[in-house]
């Protein structure tokens, strides 16, 4: 099982969703910690200047980007869509 921790960015970023949002990440969340590489996460390593990160998909067009601090750890480091991160 994965620890997950979140950064201060995550959390404001997460505040600022809809309950029906923050519930599906939740969700999501939960799905990651007992099976990082499960279908429905879609978890993938990003490019360009997030080389680091990588995102599970929320819904359709939310996405959570997170990094792995070590091979137990994963920090959650913002939540949004792909717009919001991304563009």
């Amino acid at each position: 099982m994965i620890e997950i921790l979140t950064t201060k960015g995550f959390d404001k970023s997460f505040k600022k969703k809809d309950k029906s949002i923050q519930n599906k990440a939740l969700e999501r969340i939960k799905i990651f910690r007992e099976d990082p590489f499960n279908v429905l996460l879609n978890n993938h390593a990003l490019a360009g200047e997030y080389e680091n990160k990588r995102s599970l998909n929320v819904t359709g067009d939310y996405r959570i980007m997170f990094y792995y601090a070590d091979e137990n750890t994963a920090i959650l480091s913002d939540i949004g869509t792909h717009a919001e991160l991304y563009e």
